[in-house]
């Protein structure tokens, strides 16, 4: 993610030096607002490979975090109420118990 994010402020950094050797330094608006498109343009194409390595990484991190969430019991659900009067120890009760 931080390599990521690095190749992107390098990407935008050197099409600032372009359009500033090009001529527009005597605008900065137009200087950063043109490296700014022309930067995330080329971001989008050159760094596709990495976006979408991240993804996958993210994606495999919720998945594992919903699937153990989905393992593991809630202890204030009626089934671990049962559960624990079942095996005689007092467990979190209901209001109205």
């Amino acid at each position: 993610m931080v390599r990521y994010t690095l190749l992107r402020i390098l990407i935008f950094f050197g099409f600032l030096l372009l359009f500033w050797l090009i001529g527009l330094r005597n605008s900065p608006a137009l200087l950063i607002g043109a490296a700014a498109i022309a930067s995330a343009a080329a971001s989008y194409i050159l760094l596709r490979g990495m976006r979408d390595e991240i993804t996958a990484k993210l994606v495999e991190r919720h998945e594992a975090k919903v699937e153990g969430r989905r393992l593991e019991p809630d202890p204030h659900s009626d089934e671990a109420a049962e559960d624990a009067e079942d095996a005689g120890h007092e467990g979190p009760r209901s209001p109205g118990r």
